[in-house]
């Protein structure tokens, strides 16, 4: 999964990167001056805008690759200084937009200083210092996390390293240990996140915001409470999956722990899921594995004994957008991306893809390891580098995907095509298994996928309370928990600490990046993997589709990547999809076998967590 998407316009209008040293007052260049009060002056401002905010953002990027790619005091420092720097600037740009309040834009004007307005993560206010005191805040909590450890056993342990024993070990005391011990990372962010909350929600207030929240949710081409309604749906549509996936693994995980560990009823202790979040539990396979449902092939072996190493898996990545009718990538990709961890320096090792000059310098980020999980992710990632070459041709501020969901969506809708077929056609496998494998792939894909959809929803549905004032410091950590119990049905291992900060554990928190994007991408994809597999004709099951090697569903996807943010997200999911509305009935589809068990397994059990 990405965790922190770098696009020109992203970096731009979305990161709080930083900008030219030489171009830091939008006054010394005319951007703030006064402007006609006419749809041609306000032309004239977006484009003297877009202008500045494209000349900045190559700057931008390469400041923030070399501190996510080597973390140092020099490096960090940098990037506190560009990210003020450049919030200064996106501040000033965005409220000129309201010298032209009561001019009626056409909607292609609209949606530019919609996007300019609404599209800065954490906005400071103008005031003296209040833009260098944030972005000092979010370097800090970002660097915090980044080189947080925990000392286990006389070792110093990276969240690498304790994320292995969340996966791998079945001793619940070990389990809660390393769990607990993540989490003694993040209570020194508390403080710093409510006060840089404080700091964004004046600037929001600023720009003609109620609150961050709102601003947040400002873009997606409909009022923000439309969206909070549009979530609800969507969730409706999902959550009976989920219920029943949460109690099949609740009754295995009590067979495999005991009463005392893990309860027949109610909801699931997080620590025995085999993530560090408890955001996608496919580690726990082995325990809740249907019967008989080895498909016979374990991805990650097969890539071992067939001599695959990082580079070659990005390689392979590479030749399933190639098969699709897409360009190579660039040598350049090849020359500096960071495809595994470096051993002489602390770095980001959260995924990511970066373009780093708005048209070919593009990358990406991982510490790679040669598996089954970094093998998707390895098509994931490319797939945010080849939508970013698509809409390279958009101006600046439509140099993104058409919500940010679209980025997510595509790069997963990619890697649903990782099927047995798609195995077998690259030599990775000899023989696709009979369909009575299925279940076990489709309970994997679910653990995974499923999984993930409540996580996706807590995130943002607990942020949102702290950013419209809703949830106050003092109770960041009880409303964190209780939103998890709510949507995920899950509890901590034991009491949590009166100081605790278990949001700033996840990296998502601290690096202030929205969440809501991965759910509705989660949505998206198999929307847009539905879609593509009519296109290519395809008359089996929907989870045994591959599109690999289809070059006409490749120029379907291509001309809907193309359109970027130029058009709203409707638009962009009609071209693709025939369809206006995002639908979570794809997803229904998809594991219609899986349901079917786990219906029948759960006959007797008392499901829900209430």
């Amino acid at each position: 999964m990405t965790l922190k998407l770098m696009t020109g316009a992203a970096i731009a209008a979305l990161m709080l990167a930083g900008c030219n040293a030489n171009a830091t007052n939008p006054a010394d260049t005319g951007v703030a001056a006064t402007y006609d009060k006419t749809v041609d002056g306000a032309r004239a401002y977006i484009e003297d805008a877009e202008a500045q905010l494209a000349e900045t953002s190559e700057y931008v990027g390469r400041v923030y690759w070399n501190q996510a790619t080597n973390i140092t005091f020099d490096t960090s420092w940098l990037a506190a200084k560009a990210g003020a720097e450049y919030t200064t600037l996106a501040v000033d740009l965005a409220n000129g937009t309201k010298q032209f309040e009561g001019v009626d834009l056409p909607d292609d004007l609209a949606r530019k200083f919609q996007i300019l307005r609404s599209g800065i993560v954490l906005p400071a206010p103008s005031k003296d210092g209040a833009a260098e005191e944030l972005s000092n805040i979010t370097t800090g909590l970002d660097s915090t996390y980044a080189t947080g450890t925990f000392n286990y056993k006389g070792e110093d342990l990276t969240l690498d390293q304790l994320s292995t024993i969340i996966e791998t070990s079945r001793d619940p005391a070990e389990l809660k240990a390393v769990w607990e011990g993540w989490r003694t990372v993040s209570p020194p962010m508390r403080d710093d996140y409510g006060r840089m909350v404080e700091i964004a929600n004046e600037g929001a207030n600023e720009l003609g915001f109620e609150n961050l929240a709102d601003m947040w949710l400002s873009n997606y081409d409909m009022p923000p409470e439309d969206m909070r309604v549009e979530v609800d749906r969507l969730w409706t549509q999902v959550e009976p999956l989920y219920e029943d996936l949460h109690c099949y693994v609740r009754s295995e995980l009590n067979a495999e722990y005991g009463d005392e560990v893990q309860p027949a009823n109610g909801p699931i202790r997080a620590d025995l899921l085999g993530n560090m979040w408890s955001q996608g539990w496919s580690a726990i396979y082995p325990l809740v594995a249907p019967p008989a449902a080895d498909p016979g092939y374990d991805v990650t072996e097969r890539l071992v004994a067939e001599g695959y190493d990082p580079l070659q898996m990005v390689k392979t990545g590479e030749q399933f957008f190639s098969s699709l009718g897409f360009e190579p990538l660039p040598e350049t990709f090849w020359e500096r991306s960071q495809i595994t961890r470096p051993r002489d320096r602390e770095v980001v090792c959260h995924a990511s893809a970066w373009d780093l000059d708005n048209a070919d310098d593009i990358r990406i980020k991982m510490c790679t390891e040669v598996n089954s999980e970094d093998f998707q992710t390895v098509h994931h990632e490319l797939g945010h580098n080849y939508y970013q070459r698509a809409y390279k041709e958009q101006d600046f501020l439509h140099k993104n995907g058409a919500n940010d969901g679209f980025h997510e969506a595509i790069g997963d809708f990619i890697a649903l095509s990782i099927t047995p077929e798609y195995l077998k056609a690259i030599g990775l496998i000899d023989e696709v298994p009979p369909a009575e494998a299925d279940l076990g792939l489709l309970m994997n894909t679910a653990l995974d996928k499923i999984a993930f959809l409540p996580f996706a929803v807590t995130v943002d549905s607990w942020r949102w309370d702290v950013l419209d004032g809703t949830t106050p410091v003092e109770r960041y950590n009880d409303a964190w928990w209780e939103t998890r119990t709510k949507y995920q049905g899950i509890v901590p291992p034991g009491a949590r600490p009166s100081d605790a900060f278990d949001p700033g554990a996840k990296y998502h928190i601290p690096g202030n990046t929205p969440y809501l994007r991965y759910f509705l991408s989660y949505v998206m994809q198999f929307q847009f993997h539905k879609a593509a597999c009519e296109q290519a004709g395809w008359e089996g099951p929907l989870h045994r589709c591959s599109i690999y090697d289809n070059a006409e569903v490749g120029a379907n996807f291509r001309a809907m990547m193309e359109l970027g943010a130029s058009k709203p997200w409707p638009d962009a999911l009609e071209a693709f999809t025939g369809t206006r509305q995002m639908d979570g009935s794809a997803i229904t589809e998809y594991f219609a076998p899986l349901t079917a068990y786990l219906k029948e397994q759960n006959q007797g059990q008392t499901c829900g967590w209430e």
